[in-house]
């Protein structure tokens, strides 16, 4: 059975740090692309970052980049999302997903075969 289970959503306030992890079972991990994509009530669900730690290559929204990082453990299935200087804006449920998309479309969420439940990240001002 595939699985992906993701944790660590919770309240911050603005300017604070999360660390989310997404725990994978029931299939190859090394030959997927893992993606984290986020959705807002009422808003369409938004590619964040996806990574292929096989090849070492991670792609991030430019909402994003250079505040949230991915890394990736192969032998325990897992990677984590470190999201710093969150914002308001930053509030949604937050998905991972495994998938084997062309990694320069990998934040298409059309292109993933399994997602996790999701986790709710609220961001206070």
């Amino acid at each position: 059975e595939v699985q992906l289970v993701e944790s660590g959503g919770g309240l911050v306030q603005a300017g604070g740090s999360l660390r989310l992890s997404c725990a994978a079972s029931g299939f190859t991990f090394d030959d997927y692309v893992i993606g984290w994509f986020r959705q807002a009530p009422g808003k369409e669900r938004e590619g964040v970052l996806c990574i292929s730690s096989k090849y070492g290559r991670t792609l991030s929204a430019d909402s994003v980049k250079g505040r949230f990082t991915a890394s990736s453990d192969n032998a325990k299935k897992t990677v984590n999302l470190q999201m710093k200087s969150l914002k308001a804006e930053d509030t949604a449920v937050y998905y991972c997903a495994a998938g084997r998309p062309r990694f320069n479309s990998c934040l298409s969420p059309t292109l993933y075969d399994y997602w996790g439940q999701g986790t709710q990240v609220t961001v206070s001002s």
